[in-house]
């Protein structure tokens, strides 16, 4: 059974919401167990362990995004979906790696859409991967493994969270196969991996392993979109 924690300082907006998820998950055929909060110290001074949390952004005492902070200090593998009235949290939003980012007033479909991508999230089905060839051998790489390509004219280097494997492909083929995977070619001789994306600015990307990343001032607007699409489409903004 899964667990699921709604947080919301306003009595009747957190009901509202815990009953909405409530009818989705029984459309579902997804038996659940949820707990309403109404503070975000409340939320962090329980003793349960939740799946799921829906936690509000402007709140009383200690805000969303603290008590955000607070879970992820505790636990990496909750799914946290934030719900505001406003936009302007966005950003902060994919600092603390939520899951979603929901706007109020909530409409159900979209928030039927988020909990059916939750569900694949606990419980995905397969993981996609890439088989490249080397002399005369093949090699498989799951591609959430891989944080970034090289290109060095017809060389690639696979930067790994496991280490570097060089293999010999047309950057165009590459680009190609991994078309609406989540990848981004940032400059011209790198195609990063938005999903280890942890800081960027103008000049440069650095991902969650530390390194940094050059981005092409012409492919910086670009590269906006993308990061923000892939927060739509993997846990982000509605």
């Amino acid at each position: 059974m899964l667990s699921i924690a709604v947080c919301d300082d306003e009595v009747m907006e957190c009901c509202n919401i815990a009953e909405k998820v409530k009818e989705i998950m029984a459309q579902l055929k997804i038996s659940c167990m949820i707990r309403q909060y109404y503070s975000g110290q409340e939320l962090i001074q329980s003793p349960d362990h939740f799946d799921i949390i829906f936690l509000d952004i402007i709140m009383r005492g200690m805000d969303g995004m603290r008590a955000a902070q607070r879970i992820r200090e505790k636990a990496f593998d909750k799914i946290l979906i934030f719900i505001s009235s406003s936009r302007e949290f966005a950003l902060e939003a994919y600092d603390v790696e939520a899951f979603w980012y929901l706007l109020k007033p909530i409409d159900e479909k979209k928030l039927k859409r988020v909990l059916q991508k939750a569900m694949l999230k606990i419980q995905p089905s397969s993981q996609e991967f890439m088989i490249v060839s080397k002399e005369r051998q093949k090699q498989k790489f799951f591609l959430d493994n891989i944080c970034y390509f090289e290109i060095k004219g017809r060389q690639i280097d696979v930067h790994e969270i496991n280490g570097i494997f060089t293999y010999y492909e047309k950057i165009s083929i590459l680009e190609n196969n991994l078309q609406g995977k989540g990848f981004f070619r940032c400059h011209k001789s790198y195609l990063i991996n938005l999903k280890h994306v942890d800081v960027y600015n103008r000049q440069e990307v650095t991902l969650d392993n530390g390194e940094k990343i050059v981005i092409a001032k012409r492919r910086y607007d670009a590269f906006c979109q993308e990061i923000l699409a892939y927060m739509r489409k993997n846990g982000g903004l509605i």
